[in-house]
């Protein structure tokens, strides 16, 4: 589990927030509706390019957010963060991180539309039923023509 108060870089960049659901829920999620969810490990991935960048949007999930503002902000309420693996960059990458990492093996979607409400992908949030090596995400990242030179994690790495 990810210690609490680290530190994120300030720069722009793409993420992906794994949490842990230790039972089954339902979750209301905006527009979404609701839906019964397992427990598990859930992948969420993101962009920060506003204002603090990876440091902001991190540390918002981190801590949860009070204001609901984003999809993953409901599903941070049922809960908790044990991982980020981040890449500070100049561009968003989080469509394609969304494709590369549905297609990993044990990562299914978990919820269509889910943090995707701005863009073609199908959904932002998969399901695994335990935390999948930041490693063999860093390696599906390189076979799919992607930079991962600045690509970290923090946080429990099985």
């Amino acid at each position: 589990m990810l210690e609490k108060g680290v530190d994120f870089p300030p720069d722009p960049g793409s993420y992906v927030l794994a949490l842990i659901a230790v039972e089954p829920f339902r979750l209301r999620a905006g527009a979404l509706g609701e839906r019964l969810l397992d427990a598990g490990v859930y992948l969420y991935v993101g962009s920060a390019f506003g204002p603090g960048g990876l440091r902001a949007r991190l540390s918002r999930h981190w801590s949860g957010a009070q204001r609901l503002r984003w999809h993953v902000d409901y599903l941070r309420r049922q809960t908790h963060p044990v991982a980020a693996w981040y890449q500070p960059q100049a561009q968003p990458m989080e469509h394609v991180w969304a494709r590369v990492l549905g297609a990993g093996r044990g990562i299914a979607p978990a919820w269509p539309g889910f943090g995707a409400s701005d863009c073609r992908c199908a959904t932002h949030l998969f399901y695994a039923s335990e935390l999948p090596s930041p490693g063999a995400f860093r390696a599906r990242l390189g076979r799919a023509g992607c930079d991962t030179g600045g690509l970290r994690a923090r946080g429990t790495a099985k």
